[in-house]
């Protein structure tokens, strides 16, 4: 289960406190060197191999999640397969490279640019004289002004999930002929790149009715490498075919079928020849690695460590170009063909994510910033990153900017703004907030974290591939609800924990500890008092509450990573005097009844990388404002921290036309982000693929958008270079 929230779903709910107790320092030159982020911190592991190398024909069968609710990605149940489906059928005017940066694709667009700045904003789109859909009706204007009309927020018969950027256009014409498009803005827009991307036809877009509900199940018009052939819910497949009237480079492959997998089934599915490519948990990855093993082709630096999964693939293992498909004829894959575990390969790289811890600024002891700094001090960073990331053979380099990635044009490292690990920074920061190392404790039942109460929250946009989905729960009574303390006994209501030796000065006596002579029974020691052998030592507490931070899990197979990461946080708080109840909940519940209601004090969870931050990363770090109805609007900041200077920050990026004064924009925002310490990037998630050994110009695309046309199997003989993971190919 991956948990990564999708970029620009739109959520409405309560809840915010400024964060301004500390004076924030000096940012000014807390940026590394502009030229940090020139590269990925991995290099994709795509298999690249030159079009001459790749046969003409097979069907690719794909792992996803589940068959998408919808094939428009502008409506608020699209996901990650929705995403693939329209990148190889429907035509985008700018796509990502390896570094994660837009760039013009030329089989649809000749030139876009800036012509004018005043009095309004003008750029001019050239499109490709060869780009047809697949009616044969050519690619123009009128698509563009459709695309507008329904996205602009204007009309609310249109059912959208987003209009960011739309909402700033003015006006669409036609230029010297329909395949020049015109578009003016009415408030200036850096991110203009980030439109028509994908573009719809104007039979999608051009009424409520047709962008409601006639692209939910089909699309009827393309235009891409690959054509829609068929989704057929019940078998859980969605089937592209070449496309006939492409104009580019064509498809090598005759057809990609997305099949529907669970995740924690993949490796089975692969090994039984089902599918022959699929995006894996490190879980997964370990599984795949230990059957390789087994038969007979151990995979170079694996491991069965629990925390991070396998590494690297077999050596040894047979070419798959030499294995005969279905109708006995080596070389050329056909889609029924069982494929021997050997013929496979794990193919790894860094996706373009990142996880967070994020600390809930709304409520309890994390609303002062002094404290959620202080949590923040107590973390070693990159000992977190390792423990994910170094078992995969994978580099572990923690995340140093909240608003893009190393090899993107907007990273530098800003981590500075908070401050790297420090146990004295971090005990100095509780003592300034008030709190007290061995303070006093009234009620062993009294905490002064979160107690697991909700905050109302009205429907959000659900997690992305593979992410938690809507539904009830109840923290005392779902029996997926698993809570233990570190450094602290639990609350009546959880039972004993086995095996506790916890307990401070001042702060709670395990059970059974008889009470200091004069004391009442049940009562807790008074400060000074020795605490019992192997116990915890300075437990910080406050107006007679301890400070105890609930830390919130998924419990589900797929994030033991997340698990064994969320236990090394609390045992680094423990070190400094902060304790935390860790709540292992259900998938299900974790992001809906948990992260979007604010429901916790501490959790894990990702936000994918975007080209364009000041557009997609704003509703996730500005601060939270009034609704009309008098509740706070949070959009997707389930921090409920941020302040009024990030926000003028991001309006002033999304503002300029000059692409130097955005990205100091945008890093100067991600500085202020920083010291608010409301999240705190950990790492870049692992990207894991199962994929045949045979497969050529896919697997691990790290930032990159696939170039569907290029993928495909091997022809017979044909050798591929060097895995950039070490991979054997």
């Amino acid at each position: 289960m991956s948990h990564a929230i999708g970029p620009r779903a739109v959520m409405r709910s309560v809840a915010f406190l400024a964060a301004g107790a500390l004076a924030v320092p000096a940012l000014a030159g807390c940026s590394s060197d502009d030229d940090e982020g020139s590269k990925p911190v991995a290099a994709q592991d795509i298999a690249p191999a030159a079009r001459t190398l790749v046969a003409d024909g097979g069907t690719l069968r794909w792992a996803v999640d589940a068959v998408p609710q919808t094939l428009n990605t502008f409506q608020s149940d699209a996901d990650a397969a929705t995403s693939r489906v329209a990148g190889a059928v429907l035509p985008s005017m700018f796509r990502l490279d390896a570094n994660g940066r837009p760039q013009r694709d030329p089989n649809f667009l000749e030139s876009a640019k800036v012509t004018s700045t005043e009095p309004k904003q003008v750029v001019v789109y050239r499109l490709s004289q060869k780009a047809v859909w697949s009616d044969g009706r050519e690619i123009g204007a009128d698509d563009f002004a459709a695309q507008w009309r329904a996205l602009s927020g204007k009309d609310t018969a249109y059912w959208t999930a987003r209009n960011a950027g739309y909402d700033r256009i003015q006006k669409i014409e036609r230029g010297a002929n329909n395949l020049e498009v015109k578009v003016t803005f009415s408030k200036p827009y850096a991110d203009w790149r980030a439109l028509f991307s994908p573009l719809y036809p104007k039979d999608v877009m051009g009424t409520p009715t047709s962008f409601n509900d006639g692209a939910r199940n089909t699309l009827k018009v393309t235009a891409g490498p690959f054509a829609l052939a068929g989704v057929d819910r019940k078998a859980g497949t969605i089937t592209l075919s070449r496309n006939p009237r492409w104009w580019g480079s064509p498809a090598k492959l005759s057809q990609i079928q997305l099949v529907a997998v669970p995740r924690d089934q993949r490796a089975a599915a692969v090994a039984a020849g089902k599918i022959d490519m699929a995006d894996v948990d490190p879980e997964e990855a370990q599984r795949f690695t230990l059957a390789q093993g087994k038969n007979g082709s151990p995979a170079e630096g694996s491991t069965t460590g629990a925390s991070a999964g396998a590494s690297t693939d077999p050596s040894g293992s047979p070419d798959a170009s030499d294995t005969p498909d279905a109708s006995g004829t080596p070389g050329e894959p056909g889609p029924q063909a069982k494929q021997p575990s050997g013929a496979f390969v794990l193919r790894k790289s860094l996706e373009p994510a990142y996880t967070q811890l994020a600390l809930n600024g709304s409520q309890g002891p994390l609303s002062d910033e002094r404290v959620r700094r202080a949590v923040a001090r107590a973390l070693d960073r990159r000992e977190l990153a390792g423990l994910v990331l170094k078992p995969l053979g994978l580099p572990a380099v923690p995340v140093g900017s909240h608003l893009a990635l190393s090899g993107q044009d907007d990273y530098a490292d800003n981590s500075g703004a908070l401050g790297d690990q420090d146990t004295g920074q971090s005990q100095a920061l509780l003592t300034e907030a008030g709190w007290v190392a061995g303070g006093p404790v009234k009620d062993e039942r009294k905490t002064a974290g979160s107690k697991g109460r909700k905050t109302p929250a009205s429907p959000s946009a659900q997690p992305s591939d593979g992410g938690a989905a809507a539904g009830g729960h109840d923290d005392n009574k779902d029996p997926g609800d698993h809570t233990k303390q570190h450094g602290l006994q639990r609350p009546p209501e959880f039972g004993p924990e086995p095996g506790f030796k916890g307990g401070a000065p001042g702060a709670y006596a395990p059970r059974g500890t008889a009470a200091p002579a004069g004391s009442a029974s049940g009562t807790y020691a008074p400060r000074g008092t020795a605490a019992p052998a192997g116990s915890a030592s300075g437990t910080y507490a406050k107006d007679g509450k301890a400070l105890v931070l609930r830390f919130v899990l998924p419990s589900g197979p797929g994030s033991q990573s997340l698990r064994t990461v969320g236990d090394r946080i609390a045992a680094m708080l423990d070190k400094v005097g902060i304790r935390t109840q860790i709540t292992k909940v259900s998938d299900d519940s974790y992001f809906k009844d948990h992260i979007a209601n604010g429901d916790y004090d501490l959790a894990l969870y990702s936000w994918p990388a975007s080209a364009f931050p000041a557009t997609d990363a704003r509703p996730i770090y500005a601060k939270p404002l009034p609704a009309a109805d008098g509740s706070l609007s949070i959009e997707q900041n389930y921090t409920r921290v941020g302040t009024d200077q990030v926000n003028q920050l991001f309006d002033d990026a999304i503002a300029t036309l000059d692409e130097g004064e955005e990205r100091d924009l945008v890093r100067k925002a991600d500085a202020r982000i920083w010291a608010t310490a409301g999240s705190i990037p950990l790492y870049q998630r692992p990207q894991l693929t199962i994929a045949r050994k045979d497969l050529a110009n896919t697997g691990a695309f790290g930032f990159q958008t696939p170039v569907y046309e290029d993928m495909g199997f091997l022809k017979t003989g044909a050798k591929l270079p060097p895995s950039p993971s070490g991979s054997p190919s």
